[in-house]
């Protein structure tokens, strides 16, 4: 209890600093990840991606961050086990870690894996630092397997949308016409999907509880606005004869360029709130214990306070817009060729996925569900269409990343210990 009492205030300065470059090290490298097919696809300037990414990131880690962040705070390691001193110098040391990795892998322009990570620094100090059993081992193994599930799903998904649109739109004697008919329609999927799962399990902490009909049926409203919204901004949109001379589905894709910005603001959504989680999941931790006097099990049980997700959610805004540009362009332009009509299908597949895995509370890997998702639309087009070179070391550099973490947590881990202890 006198290690908490007696540093309490300076520890949580270090921590919320540390979240601070955790939230920084999301935005400069997993953020830029997901604005990367809006970018590829030339649907949206690196500017406007930026600007964009920065309000939805924002408030998808703000009113839909909470369920992630339980899991990173209590899911993982088992508080009962750690002492409160060696619990906040454990979280500290984790999140150092993963922000000291992810400014590494940014630096050099690699796309990483932030919950990875996040996830391995934890696992690090908590099985080397403390003990085996200091770990939900249990837990690790859903976590584990969703970051070969979700890149599937994502990829069938988007697969699927992408067939749609070539069935629907692509493969049609009118195709223009057909482009204005059904693309509300994916509007309306666009804005209903993220509406349901904001209004239905992000507001809570915001003190707004809607039941599941209430929250179905205002989620079919903001559906319904967006298509409305989007049959204005299409009616402007005329054939460009002259562009089409040269590509036969250039009026096609301007259509298609007007989805783009409303996946991608989807897209932003779903990544702040999964990923936010991984920046102040430790710190929740940490501000609980501290809050608490050092009572584990009390602060296990606190909720995440709205200013720890306010830190991260400011965090990952400066981060995409100060470092976000050094690999914004490694999924956009480097797996596959993006059109519009392409990356509209890979950005609503991995939203539909990390929007339902942070429903359920599952921290999954932005940067591996996007990749899957653009894997498919590869796919689609034929196994030529990949450049599996790159394909190759992205997946190498997720290999690297958890051992990283994991030694770099356990490091820092060692010198904290020794500073404090």
């Amino acid at each position: 209890m006198s290690f908490i009492s007696e540093y309490g205030f300076v520890l949580l300065i270090l921590a919320c600093a540390f979240g601070f470059f955790m939230a920084w090290g999301v935005g400069a490298n997993d953020v830029a990840n997901a604005m990367g097919t809006s970018v590829g696809s030339r649907a949206l300037t690196i500017k406007q991606a930026i600007i964009v990414a920065m309000i939805f990131e924002f408030c998808g880690a703000y009113l839909a961050g909470g369920e992630v962040t339980e899991t990173i705070k209590n899911g993982i390691v088992d508080a009962e086990v750690i002492s409160p001193d060696l619990m906040v110098l454990g979280m500290m040391s984790a999140l150092l870690a993963a922000g000291t990795w992810l400014m590494v892998a940014t630096m050099k322009g690699w796309p990483v894996s932030t919950t990875h990570s996040i996830i391995g620094a934890v696992i690090g100090f908590a099985a080397v630092g403390i003990s085996v059993d200091a770990v939900h081992w249990d837990a690790i193994g859903p976590i584990v397997a969703s970051w070969v599930v979700t890149p599937m799903l994502s990829g069938i998904v988007a697969f699927g949308l992408f067939m749609s649109v070539q069935k629907l739109i692509i493969n049609t004697d009118e195709p223009f016409l057909n482009a204005k008919r059904f693309v509300p329609l994916y509007m309306f999927l666009t804005g209903f999907m993220v509406a349901l799962m904001t209004v239905t399990k992000g507001l809570k902490h915001v003190g707004l509880t809607l039941s599941s009909s209430q929250g179905m049926l205002l989620a079919f409203a903001i559906g319904v606005l967006v298509a409305l919204i989007g049959v204005a901004l299409l009616s402007r949109i005329k054939v460009d004869e002259e562009a089409d001379r040269t590509f036969h589905y250039a009026s096609v894709e301007k259509v298609f360029a007007v989805l783009m910005i409303f996946t991608a603001c989807s897209m932003a959504f779903a990544h702040g709130a999964n990923d936010v989680a991984n920046a102040v999941g430790p710190l929740a931790a940490v501000v609980g214990v501290i809050q608490s006097g050092g009572a584990a099990e009390i602060a296990a049980k606190s909720a995440v306070p709205g200013w720890v997700l306010l830190l991260g959610a400011i965090g990952i805004v400066i981060g995409l817009a100060t470092y976000g540009y050094k690999v914004i362009a490694t999924i956009g332009k480097e797996i596959t060729e993006l059109t519009p009509s392409r990356g509209f299908a890979a950005e609503l597949a991995t939203a539909t996925t990390v929007v339902g895995a942070s429903a359920i509370g599952l921290p999954v890997s932005t940067t591996h569900t996007l990749v899957g998702a653009v894997l498919g639309i590869g796919i689609a087009r034929g196994i030529g269409a990949l450049n599996l070179g790159v394909v190759g070391s992205i997946f190498m550099s997720w290999l690297i990343t958890l051992p990283a973490g994991a030694f770099l947590a356990i490091l820092f881990f060692t010198i904290l210990k020794a500073i404090f202890v």
